[in-house]
C-alpha cells in the first residue's frame, strides 16, 4: 500500500554497482543513492506516506515536526505540495543548509534547544498547543512503512541480495527496510550502523530494551538520536542481524572516499554504511551488498574540513617545520630541494622574531602538497641528508 501511495510523490532512486568499492571491500557492492531524493534524503518516504493519509480536517490543523534536519525538509516539502501548513523545530546547531532549505519550501522553522531531544520536546508542546498533527521522525507505523519502500526497491534492483547496510538513528529506516526485505527474502542480512558518539540502538539491543544514551557531538547529525523508538526497537530486535558503530574519523574518511570514488556528496549519516563496510568485520566478502547512502545534506564548510583532514591523514598534505641559516638564498635553496622531490609548496611562514632558534638561525613552517606518505618520507630523508633540522607537525 505504501509503495502504491508514494508512486509519483518520491523518486525511485538508482542503486548503482561500484567496481571500486567492491575491490576495496571484497564484497560485490551497490550504493543506493537516496541523496538524490528531491530534499536530499530517504526521509521523504516516511513523511510523504504519513501526510498523504491525513484527512481534510487534519490537514487543516497543520503539522509540526521535530528534526535534526532531513525529516524537517521532507515534511516541509511534501506539506507544501499538499497545501498543509507546516512548522519545523530544529536544534540551534542544525546545519544551515537544512534550515534554509526548509524555509525555502515554505515551512515555519523554529530553532529551539541544544540537541534533538530539546527540539522534540518543544515541538510536542507546540503541536499540543496548536492542536496540530505531530509528524514523528521515526516512531510511527506510517513513517516506518514509507521507509520500507526502499527495501522493496532494493529487492528489484539487486538480484540475489545478500546484505543491506543501513544507517540507524531512531530506527525508522532500518525497521522499515528489515520488514520489507525479510518479508520476501528472509536470508538477506540486515546490518545497522550507528555513530559511536550516540549508539542508542547498540546499547538498547545489549540491554534488551530501549535505553537512553548521552548527547554527544558527531558529524553524523542525521542519526544523532539519544533513544530509539518504542515501535522501531522490537522490529530491530527481531529482524536486524547486527548493529555496529563507527567513529567520526572513519565516517569522515568514508565521506571523502564517496566523493572521490563515486563522485557523490553524502552527509555523515549517509556515509556510515561505507565506513562500517571498510572498517568492521561484517562477514560479507564475496556477497551482494547494498550500502544505503541515506542523505546528502551536508554544509560545504563541513565538506571542506573533511577534505582537508582526509588529505592530511592520507599524506597528501603535510606540514614541516625546518630550521635554516638566516642568510640570503637559504629559503630559495630549501624550496629548490622540495621542488626536486616533486612536492608543491602551498604555504610558507617564515619566523625570525618569535623563533625558538639561536640568533643567526630562523624557522620556516611549510604546508606541502604531496602524492602520499612515501613522497613525504623521501622528502624528509632528502632534507635531513642535506643538513636540515626538521619536524613533521600535526594539523
Amino acid at each position: 500500500m505504501a509503495r502504491a501511495r508514494l508512486r509519483g510523490a518520491i523518486h525511485e532512486t538508482p542503486c548503482a554497482f561500484s567496481q571500486t568499492l567492491s575491490e576495496l571491500s571484497g564484497a560485490r557492492c551497490w550504493v543506493k543513492l537516496e541523496n538524490l531524493q528531491m530534499t536530499g534524503s530517504f526521509k521523504e518516504r516516511g513523511a510523504a506516506n504519513l501526510l498523504l493519509q491525513l484527512d481534510a480536517e487534519e490537514r487543516g490543523r497543520g503539522v509540526v515536526a521535530a528534526s535534526a534536519g532531513n525529516h524537517g525538509l521532507a515534511v516541509a516539502f511534501h506539506a507544501a505540495r499538499l497545501g498543509i501548513p507546516a512548522t519545523i523545530v530544529m536544534p540551534a546547531w542544525a546545519p544551515l543548509i537544512k534550515v534554509t532549505s526548509a524555509r525555502r519550501y515554505g515551512a515555519e522553522v523554529l530553532l529551539q534547544g541544544e540537541n534533538y531531544d530539546e527540539a522534540y520536546e518543544h515541538a510536542r508542546a507546540l503541536a499540543d498547543g496548536r492542536a496540530a498533527v505531530f509528524v514523528h521522525p521515526f516512531d510511527d507505523a506510517r513513517v516506518i512503512a514509507g521507509q520500507g519502500t526502499l527495501g522493496l526497491e532494493l529487492l528489484e534492483q539487486v538480484q540475489g541480495l545478500d546484505a543491506v547496510v543501513v544507517p540507524v538513528g531512531g530506527g525508522g529506516l532500518v525497521a522499515g527496510v528489515a520488514t520489507a526485505v525479510k518479508g520476501r527474502r528472509p536470508e538477506t542480512r540486515i546490518i545497522g550502523v550507528q555513530t559511536a558518539a550516540m549508539p542508542a540502538m547498540c546499547r538498547s539491543l545489549e540491554a534488551g530494551r530501549p535505553v537512553r544514551v548521552p548527547a554527544a557531538p558527531t558529524i553524523a547529525d542525521g542519526i544523532a538520536v539519544r533513544q530509539v523508538g518504542t515501535l522501531t526497537y522490537p522490529v530491530a530486535a527481531a529482524l536486524v542481524d547486527e548493529v555496529v558503530a563507527v567513529d567520526d574519523e572513519e565516517i569522515a574518511a568514508a565521506v571523502l572516499r564517496l566523493l572521490e570514488v563515486e563522485k557523490t556528496v553524502v552527509e555523515g549519516a549517509g556515509a556510515v554504511p561505507l565506513a562500517a563496510l571498510l572498517e568492521r568485520p561484517l562477514g560479507v566478502a564475496g556477497r551482494n551488498v547494498v550500502l544505503v547512502l541515506s542523505g546528502g545534506n551536508i554544509d560545504v564548510t563541513m565538506v571542506a574540513r573533511i577534505i582537508e583532514r582526509g588529505l592530511v591523514k592520507n599524506g597528501r598534505l603535510v606540514r614541516l617545520g625546518v630550521v635554516l641559516l638566516d642568510r640570503p638564498g637559504a629559503l630559495g635553496r630549501l624550496a629548490a630541494l622540495i621542488g626536486e622531490e616533486r612536492a608543491n609548496i602551498l604555504q610558507i611562514e617564515h619566523d625570525r622574531a618569535f623563533s625558538r632558534q639561536a640568533i643567526g638561525m630562523s624557522e620556516v613552517e611549510l604546508t606541502l602538497e604531496t602524492s602520499g606518505r612515501d613522497e613525504i618520507d623521501a622528502l624528509k630523508r632528502r632534507l635531513e641528508a642535506a643538513g636540515y633540522t626538521l619536524e613533521e607537525r600535526g594539523p
